[in-house]
């Protein structure tokens, strides 16, 4: 059994929408400043709850334990906002509301809006922003990953905070923190790069990192023991205290946030922000439903919670109210933290116009962002699939691009069978589902769309639509997938299935998306979902760099001939109808095309792409013509 051949290229020299309020007689509250307006002289205090008869503001000056020091009552203003103006400096105070609904007063509720809040996000905080603001903050600029900056020019590396720095080899002080990620010149063992520095060095865009709002599974008093990927938003609008050096004030996780930011951009790197808007961590008792129950949630006939999630609930982001909060609230990071894109988890939960209002309002803000989410749902949802940003609704989508799970798993085998395998692990009865990824889901008339995997149509209008990848943070990464779904491979004989994978990857139309560490081969020793399982399991061990550096190496050659030459990343559907041909005529096993670069001002004319997916050699035909080598699986390669 052997694999011989991975790779390889031959060159030739206003308002925010028409959302429906789906509970009827509420109010829609237009206004633009829900939640805390601060300056010196006056705090103005504004919470949406048009079912309230009363409502009391809580100040405290801590932010856990001891009573309030002062509770002021609100006044009702209009559409269902209640407010009120304290005529002092309050800054550094905490706060907190209560609401009376139903002659019954509710449990201490933190405002959705809130900026700022003190250790597990109790509750909010009253803070000058500028005071969170780094030496150069406002020369911050997001940098260029390309002449044109198109979404199909990014190659994404989604990585958690805590993972790029917790382990001994990572050689970086703040372990666990935004500060850790922050540090460059950070060495392994061995003196290789790690960290921020490695990040750049392998030549990626975009850095996607997990969920960095204020979330609910880690007790930020006990985050030295605790882990988690942190999909259970609590406060969407504030970083998490975890990542922090100091979570009871929350001026210091704002400001080392920003110092990560500055240090990302100044480094050439832009980031990208997992969010999670799909759900809540708590349903009856989350700040949402506390001020106005049942509202922000679908619901079943029945009464009970919707649960497209399986996570206890699923938001309503067709209800004018919730869709308000996405969009200011996604604009907010943009504005004050300069982030450069979202990831949006369960995407497909989401109804197709709140997720086109997001992109048109982010894009007018700043034209270069990068927005994909995960086009499908985890359980049924009552909202129409027509409406939804589902997979097989992408072309409706503008500015979006979803994650192809068809490519995904025509590379490795269904992530739901362990003992499933993809074209790179020999099966190569995936074929067409590889060419389909290749094609970034689009119509090509070489596609047999019948023997895709699970999409049996085109479903993107364009390669911008698209995200390739063939692993991430869920399920087993891929070289777990390979170990365990091909038991017999030896260690050479994996090595080169990996490559092979991120090979396709790197070279198909579309973003490309990296999970970290893989380019080095990581492992998370076969736990297939370590959304918890500590930094034993998830932290990235560094030293693997030097262990598997060929394949680094090879990886690295990749992202650089994707981002040197445009014929990897076509513009249209119909450039990739037009100037990418499949040769049918290939053993079985092979998949191989020609790009013709010429047609879109690549140097490299005429390219010609194959990657070997049988269990043995095989010896090809190649077209006529001179050729030379771009990049073959000894990891040879020439840039131009």
């Amino acid at each position: 059994m052997k694999k011989l051949l991975v790779l390889i290229l031959l060159v030739a020299t206003a308002s925010y929408g028409t959302a429906q309020n789906l509970r009827g007689s509420y109010p829609v509250y237009n206004g633009k400043d829900l939640g805390l307006t601060y300056s010196p002289a006056a705090a103005t205090f504004k919470i949406w709850a048009p079912t309230a008869t009363a409502a009391t503001l809580n100040l405290f000056k801590s932010d856990i334990g001891g009573n309030a020091i002062r509770s002021i009552s609100m006044n009702k203003g209009e559409n269902g906002v209640w407010q009120i103006t304290v005529p002092e400096n309050l800054k550094n105070s905490y706060y907190t509301f209560q609401v009376n609904i139903d002659n019954a007063w509710s449990e201490e509720v933190v405002d959705p809006y809130a900026k700022a809040c003190g250790t597990n996000g109790l509750r909010a905080q009253v803070i000058d922003l500028k005071e969170t603001n780094p030496v150069g903050w406002e020369k911050d600029k997001s940098p260029n990953f390309s002449v044109s900056n198109k979404q199909t020019d990014a190659v994404i590396y989604e990585l958690h905070v805590r993972d790029a720095s917790i382990h001994a080899s990572s050689g970086i002080k703040n372990k666990g923190k935004f500060l850790g990620l922050a540090e460059v010149g950070t060495k392994n063992s061995a003196g290789q790069s790690t960290g921020l520095s490695h990040i750049k060095e392998l030549g990626v865009t975009h850095v996607h990192l997990l969920p960095f709002y204020d979330y609910n599974s880690v007790d930020e008093t006990k985050s030295a023991v605790q882990y988690n990927w942190g999909y259970d938003p609590v406060n969407y609008n504030i970083p998490e205290g975890s990542y922090s050096t100091n979570p009871s004030d929350g001026k210091v996780r704002i400001k080392e946030l920003k110092e990560l930011i500055k240090t990302m951009h100044s480094n050439g790197l832009r980031i990208i922000m997992d969010v999670v808007y799909n759900h809540t961590a708590l349903t009856k008792n989350s700040n949402f439903n506390i001020l106005v129950p049942d509202y922000y949630y679908r619901k079943r006939a029945d009464g009970s919670f919707s649960d497209a999630s399986s996570c206890g609930n699923e938001t309503a982001s067709d209800n004018a109210m919730f869709q308000k909060f996405m969009i200011e609230s996604v604009v907010y990071w943009v504005n004050e933290y300069h982030i450069d894109g979202f990831r949006f988890d369960l995407m497909g939960i989401h109804d197709i116009e709140t997720m086109n209002l997001i992109s048109d309002t982010l894009h007018k803000i700043k034209p270069s962002i990068v927005l994909y989410g995960e086009g499908w749902t985890s359980s049924s949802s009552p909202l129409p699939e027509e409406k939804r940003a589902l997979k097989k609704n992408a072309a409706q989508l503008n500015g979006i691009a979803v994650f192809s799970d068809d490519m995904r798993d025509g590379i490795k085998g269904s992530v739901f069978n362990i003992d499933d395998r993809g074209f790179a692990t020999g099966n190569i009865g995936n074929s067409e589902s590889v060419k389909f990824g290749i094609v970034a889901a689009g119509k090509h008339p070489q596609i047999n769309y019948s023997k895709v995997n699970y999409s049996k149509e085109p479903y993107t209008a364009g390669p911008a639509g698209l995200i390739n990848y063939a692993d991430c943070h869920d399920n087993n990464i891929l070289w777990d997938k390979i170990a365990l779904s091909f038991k017999e491979a030896s260690v050479a004989e994996r090595t080169k299935m990996h490559e092979l994978a991120y090979a396709i990857v790197l070279t198909a139309q579309g973003a490309s998306f990296l999970h970290a560490g893989t380019e080095f081969l990581r492992t998370k020793n076969g736990v297939e979902n370590s959304f918890d399982k500590g930094d034993i399991v998830n932290g990235i061990d560094w030293d693997l760099k030097t262990k598997n550096n060929t394949s680094y190496q090879f990886i690295k050659n990749l992202v650089q001939i994707r981002r040197a030459h445009p014929a990897f990343r076509l513009q249209t559907a119909a450039q990739i109808a037009t100037h990418i041909n499949f040769e049918n005529s290939q053993p079985a096993g092979i998949i191989a095309y020609t790009i013709n670069g010429a047609a879109v001002g690549d140097t490299w004319k005429k390219i010609w792409v194959a990657y070997n997916g049988s269990l043995s050699p095989q010896t090809l035909t190649l077209p006529r013509g001179t050729w030379k080598v771009g990049l073959s699986s000894n990891g040879s390669s020439k840039l131009d």
